[in-house]
């Protein structure tokens, strides 16, 4: 039921308001009071609906903070004493798919037990509902206006900067207002909130995003900010228009964020040159499985500094374990008032990597035969999130979607015949597995 980032899947198939429904049911046999919220897709509606409904009916208290950002929802759960947070939201996903994506009180997604314990509860029926009387409230209220303070307090500005923000019709608002806030001049695009995406589709890619660039390039903007539909990611366009990796976002933010000694978590999938630039601060990187409630989970240990995934998943410990893409869009715009983003970017090594996606319905079989095949085939295999393959002058990993029917393949290495080479030992072996894998 639930992958690496809640639930997530098509709306009226996998995700329906039965679903949400026993969400909250589950949710409400020990909570007393829960935040919830949506990004804008219309399914969203009814979704959020019945998802209040499964927590009244339990005698839980609502705060329904309506269409607001994943970051703002997740914060809120701790500003209202609450015991939980819920966000119907489906991230980056296409219009036609919806979820449920689950918070704690420090702003850390559910983890694995806290999963496993809502999939039990709704596989074996375990509700707590109240006698007619004993329901709970549902409370309309509002947190946009605090986070956006909040980002601003802690976000101090050197100098201002014009910055354009594509926030992708989603529920990233709050970046431009805390930016306008910060003294930042302002433009826009895909500002209207619309779940079906008709700016341009939610996940915030080169591809997706060339407008943005073709602006910040032809225009007068120091900096270009993209979001996905609900804020939770972020990625970036230098002055000249360069759309930047999220390889060289996650070293630039880890550099700013630790010191010597600091520990900077990131997933499976990250580059080398992460890792190269942070030690040559003395700053070491712990690995983790691909998505962001594991990297949150690092990132709440001691000795980790800031927490990050290349797909514009950025973590502050400090402020919260959720990754908030107005905070990171705000922090990136001071470093950039500070010196240009693109000189920043200019300090920092590429690798030739390589990154493909095979589509499969079997991904889970296709798995099993990935990881015999590499097992037999090479010495240093590590399977803490799908199999990497350690060659010495270079790395591939193939792993499973948390989120989607497929199967993802990185490969990189310093030399650029020695990366291509990398992948296409990895794409065979994905190709094959799923050949074999397909009824």
């Amino acid at each position: 039921m639930f992958g690496t980032s809640g639930i997530r899947g098509p709306v009226g198939e996998s995700v329906t308001a039965s679903l949400a429904l026993s969400v909250g049911r589950a949710l409400g046999v020990d909570a007393d009071r829960v935040v919830i919220g949506r990004d804008p897709r219309e399914s969203g509606k009814p979704l959020l609906d019945a998802l209040a409904a499964g927590l009244c009916e339990s005698g839980v208290d609502v705060v329904d903070l309506g269409l607001a950002a994943t970051p703002t929802v997740a914060r809120a759960v701790g500003w209202e004493d609450a015991d939980a947070g819920v966000v119907v939201t489906a991230s980056h996903n296409p219009p036609t798919d919806n979820g449920l994506k689950l918070w704690q009180p420090s702003g850390q997604a559910f983890d694995g037990e806290l999963r496993e314990r809502i999939e039990r509860r709704i596989r074996e029926e375990e509700t707590a509902l109240v006698d007619w009387d004993g329901g709970g409230t549902r409370t309309a209220e509002s947190a946009t206006t605090r986070h956006r303070d909040a980002i601003v307090d802690a976000v101090s500005m050197s100098d201002s900067l014009s910055v354009a923000v594509d926030v992708g019709n989603g529920a990233g608002g709050v970046t431009a207002d805390a930016l306008d806030a910060l003294g930042c001049p302002i433009e826009t695009l895909n500002a209207q909130p619309d779940g079906s995406f008709p700016g341009r589709p939610s996940e915030p890619t080169p591809e997706n995003c060339e407008s943005l660039s073709t602006l910040v390039a032809a225009g007068d903007a120091d900096l270009g900010i993209a979001h996905d539909g609900d804020a939770d990611r972020m990625r970036a366009v230098t002055a000249d228009g360069e759309f930047l990796t999220g390889d060289v976002l996650l070293a630039l933010f880890a550099r700013d964020a630790a010191t010597a000694g600091d520990r900077v978590a990131v997933p499976v999938d990250t580059s080398l040159a992460v890792e190269d630039h942070l030690a040559e601060a003395g700053i070491e990187t712990t690995r983790t499985p691909v998505g962001d409630v594991y990297v949150a989970e690092a990132a709440s240990e001691d000795g980790v500094a800031f927490g990050g995934e290349p797909s514009g998943a950025w973590i502050w410990p400090s402020q919260t374990l959720c990754p908030d893409g107005p905070f990171a869009a705000c922090r990136l715009a001071a470093l950039a008032a500070e010196r240009p983003l693109a000189d920043r970017a200019a300090a920092i090594d590429r690798y030739p990597i390589r990154r493909a996606s095979v589509e499969t319905a079997e991904k889970r079989r296709a798995m099993d035969r990935i990881r015999e095949r590499v097992r037999e085939r090479y010495d240093d295999v590590s399977t803490l999130d799908g199999v990497r393959v350690d060659a010495g002058d270079g790395w591939f990993l193939l792993r499973a979607s948390g989120t989607q029917p497929l199967i993802r393949i990185t490969a990189e290495a310093r030399d650029e015949s020695r990366a291509e080479a990398l992948f296409e030992e990895a794409n065979s072996i994905v190709a094959e597995a799923v050949e074999q894998s397909e009824p």
